[in-house]
């Protein structure tokens, strides 16, 4: 099943002194979704942003809230994210003991579920709760910190992913080191949602930015 490749320009790379026009500029910009790091300070070593900041930009665009909560526990916030403004709730599979219980509870909600996966956890944790997914999230670098390198083993890991969901509706998202020199390799393998932080934000032309990694991606797709 060949999906729509999709453009999630993370705002954790984003000036949050303006946060509001950021997203705004995005949209404009031809992102698809907007992808928000959640970040606990305990799950991952970093602090990011919460609730607060969710529901007050969730007014300044239509595109849908990729949420992907780097946090432990995760399950007593699902409610209050998804009453947010979230469309898609992405939990790490490290994060709690009952995945499955995660997973329901998310959809139980009316959002997408999203499961997402370290560097060092083999894609065999999620092959009995695929029925539970919307979204696949495979760190193409270690969670907790924007800026990062790209680890060339993921590229193994999604199209690991891609033959365990043949025929089934879930994308698979990559995230981290993402730019338009290296969106090929992975939606050759299989992703078809990419995660961009520094690729996009630190670009004068956010639009000329996403335009050259759906090239990049487009041009050598499976």
């Amino acid at each position: 099943m060949i999906r729509p490749l999709k453009i999630a320009p993370s705002i954790l790379a984003a000036d949050f002194a303006r946060l509001g026009e950021e997203v705004k500029a995005i949209e404009a910009a031809g992102a698809d979704f907007v992808h928000i790091d959640v970040m606990d300070g305990h799950f991952v070593p970093n602090i990011s942003f919460g609730l607060p900041v969710i529901q007050s930009i969730r007014k300044h665009t239509k595109l849908p809230f990729d949420v992907h909560l780097m946090i432990a526990p995760a399950d007593p916030y699902l409610k209050t994210f998804a009453d947010a403004g979230a469309d898609i709730i992405t939990v790490h599979a490290e994060a709690g003991l009952h995945l499955d219980r995660s997973l329901q509870a998310i959809r139980a909600l009316g959002k997408k579920a999203g499961v997402s996966l370290n560097p060092a956890t083999p894609a065999s944790v999620i092959s009995h709760v695929l029925d539970r997914l919307d979204l696949i999230l495979v760190m193409t670098v270690n969670p907790g910190f924007g800026g990062q390198s790209f680890i060339p083993a993921m590229v193994e890991k999604i199209a690991q992913i891609r033959e365990m969901i043949r025929g089934r509706n879930i994308d698979i998202e990559a995230d981290g080191g993402i730019g338009a020199a290296n969106a090929g390799v992975v939606t050759r393998a299989g992703a078809n949602v990419l995660v961009a932080g520094s690729a996009i934000f630190s670009s004068p032309d956010y639009a000329a930015a996403i335009k050259a990694i759906r090239s990049g991606a487009l041009s050598v797709a499976a």
